[in-house]
């Protein structure tokens, strides 16, 4: 089914409708920019940065739900969102990821004496 406005032969005259889905799309993707920054902000992100988070995340949005002509590999990787990820790729350097966020998928999880647990327990805990 064509997105708004493109047709099989490319770009044309957009409807009324087709305006207001335009325009709507549109206001949700800036109200979901200015979510981002201003919650990287209150966590301290500097102005610059936080915008930059906050476009970064839009453009995966975008992406991923095909208004966009590339995905990146986490996109590919995971079908789910960025907004649906929340970060679970964060954190996912030489080391993996930190003791936080695998206790946090161990209680998901419901991993029995995951309090006691130290982070290489954890992450055997939960077969990585």
């Amino acid at each position: 089914m064509p997105r708004c406005g493109v047709g099989a032969g490319g770009p044309r005259p957009r409807s009324g409708s087709e305006e207001r889905c335009h325009a709507r799309k549109f206001q949700l993707q800036a109200r979901g920019y200015e979510h981002i920054k201003e919650g990287a902000e209150k966590r301290g992100t500097s102005t610059e940065r936080a915008k930059e988070i906050a476009a970064r995340t839009a453009d995966k949005e975008r992406a991923h739900s095909g208004e966009s002509g590339t995905l990146g590999t986490a996109s590919l990787r995971d079908p789910k969102s960025a907004s649906e990820r929340g970060g679970e790729l964060s954190h996912s350097g030489a080391e993996g990821p930190t003791k936080d966020p695998l206790h946090e998928e161990a209680r998901r999880r419901n991993v029995d004496g995951r309090s006691s647990m130290n982070k290489e327990q954890l992450r055997k805990a939960l077969g990585r």
